[in-house]
């Protein structure tokens, strides 16, 4: 035991190295702290470029800054004045009775949205669309994309929307059109829409005018005359009172001012009467005789017209202060009967027969005249071969001439010469 234990004491064991392990340890913990270093190492560097960014954010903040300061226009291409008149361009008036541009860009049954350029769109109500009453904003002609003027006569408090209108700018050009008509005492139709005691209301270009019974030819209705055009001319255009008044009486002295004796007028048969037939020939009555209507013997004037036939007739007399007007369809036909045969061809020969027709009747007047200067040679006139009156000339007998013979017969110019002779 006890050599056991001295060779147990004999043996030295070598102390234990901290530092062993703590290398060991170290060695274990190296790859965590690398990686702790390059992340610290990014970090720093993200840092670092963000200090550099701001840093340089800052420098140009302060430039500008001085820049507005010191010269804030130096540089800019858009001056003050493009930046208020790009300002003008958008600002918008919105006082009512402005007149704006607009694009309509939709349509429905009861109006229009239309593009003003303002904070919103604007309603253009079909009720104002147009003068005349339509039940669709198409009736008017507008469609999505029409860019037209309108003006401002209201404002939607529910939505601050406007109101536009097309029909107050066209009852405008309406009354300047109807006060250049009376300016040019211009004719125009208008179509009766309706009567009272004291006259009647017709339409002329839109506008509902009054024409007072005093002012209309003829001793009709109001009732027989509805909806019926008359020939019409203005007498007062006021635009600011709203009142517009119109002359029948006035439009029919000028027609019947320019029926010349030997015209040829369309007109239509409105009745039929034993004696003749009544033909309105631009709102003049005219009386178509039956002695008149052919060369031929006309028996029944309902074989050869009826009421509501237009017809082509030539002006026999026109008596302006009993304001009769006498027709014939006899004297337009090329050959006698035409008229009760062939009623076409006497209408399509009528301005060439009364052309012949008119020829012959200053034949006449000429051959009357002639007959009156033979005994007048000192008047020193005479008669061409064309039936106008000029100087005497030395191949010509100091009497004039004689032509007598070649005058066709006419009780009118018999008579004068036997006057003339006694």
């Amino acid at each position: 035991m006890a050599s056991l234990a001295q060779q147990f004491a004999g043996l030295r064991c070598p102390p234990i190295s901290i530092s062993g392990l703590t290398e060991r340890g170290a060695t274990f913990s190296k790859p965590k702290r690398a990686a702790n270093l390059v992340v610290t190492a990014k970090a720093v560097a993200i840092s670092n470029a963000q200090t550099k960014e701001r840093e340089k954010l800052k420098q140009l903040f302060e430039e500008a800054y001085e820049r507005c300061r010191t010269a804030p226009m130096e540089g800019v291409s858009f001056t003050l004045e493009d930046f208020h008149s790009s300002l003008d361009a958008y600002d918008f008036n919105s006082e009512i009775g402005t007149r704006v541009k607009g694009t309509v860009f939709m349509t429905d049954n009861n109006g229009a949205l239309v593009d003003i350029t303002a904070k919103s769109s604007a309603y253009l109500p079909v009720q104002e669309a147009s003068i005349h009453r339509i039940k669709r904003p198409e009736e008017a002609g507008i469609f999505p994309g029409m860019r037209e003027e309108f003006v401002i006569i209201g404002e939607n408090e529910a939505d601050d929307s406007l109101i536009l209108s097309l029909r107050s700018i066209q009852y405008e050009l309406v009354w300047e059109r109807c006060r250049q008509l009376q300016a040019e005492d211009v004719t125009v139709k208008g179509k009766v829409v309706g009567g009272n005691k004291g006259g009647l209301v017709a339409v002329v270009e839109g506008l509902r005018g009054f024409v007072p019974f005093s002012q209309i030819s003829s001793k009709s209705t109001a009732e027989e005359l509805l909806d019926k055009e008359l020939p019409l001319k203005f007498v007062d255009v006021d635009e600011e009172q709203s009142r517009l008044i119109l002359s029948n009486r006035k439009a029919m002295a000028d027609s019947q001012a320019q029926l010349g004796i030997g015209s040829v007028v369309t007109g239509t048969v409105q009745s039929l009467k034993p004696y003749g037939a009544f033909i309105d020939i631009g709102g003049i009555n005219g009386l178509l005789h039956v002695s008149q209507i052919s060369h031929d013997r006309v028996s029944d004037i309902a074989t050869v017209l009826q009421p509501g036939d237009t017809l082509k007739v030539m002006i026999l007399s026109h008596d302006r202060e009993r304001g009769r007007v006498s027709l014939s369809t006899k004297k337009l036909e090329p050959t006698p009967g035409d008229m009760i045969r062939n009623p076409k061809l006497v209408f399509e020969k009528a301005e060439e027969m009364a052309q012949t027709f008119r020829q012959r009747i200053a034949q006449a007047e000429a051959m009357a005249r002639a007959d009156m200067l033979r005994f007048q040679p000192e008047s020193g006139l005479t008669l061409s071969s064309d039936g106008i009156l000029g100087p005497l000339n030395s191949d010509l007998p100091a009497e004039g001439l004689d032509l007598s013979d070649d005058a066709p017969p006419a009780n009118e110019s018999d008579g004068i010469s036997e006057k003339e002779s006694d």
